[in-house]
């Protein structure tokens, strides 16, 4: 998946998906990765603290890795650095290695993992 029709159709917006089109994908797998270094599960800014990337680079992978079923909302909300409620992701693949072996990850009533 490209980045290059991930836009709003606003020429500024274009313009930005044509530059970073061809580093997509390397960043897609950095986020993927480090997600499946954190079977909990990671927001946006927790990806890009442990990576030390941009929230501008890497929150528009988590779009694209969403629409590729590559990861999901685990339906888990932690602060994030602005102080509002942020969704926790999880890569898919972990979901079906845990099945395998009888692990489930879920969101509880207080927000943590069961």
């Amino acid at each position: 998946m490209g980045t290059t029709n991930n836009h709003r159709g606003v020429d500024t917006s274009a313009r930005a998906a044509a530059m970073i089109a061809p580093f997509s994908s390397r960043l897609r797998a950095l986020v993927h990765r480090t997600l499946c270094s954190h079977p909990a599960g990671l927001t946006v800014d927790e990806v890009c603290a442990v990576t030390s990337y941009p929230r501008y680079s890497l929150q528009p992978r988590f779009t694209e890795l969403r629409h590729m079923a590559m990861i999901r909302d685990t339906g888990i909300r932690r602060e994030n650095v602005s102080g509002a409620r942020a969704i926790v992701w999880r890569a898919t693949v972990l979901d079906r290695r845990d099945s395998a072996s009888g692990v489930l990850i879920t969101a509880s009533r207080n927000g943590g993992a069961e």
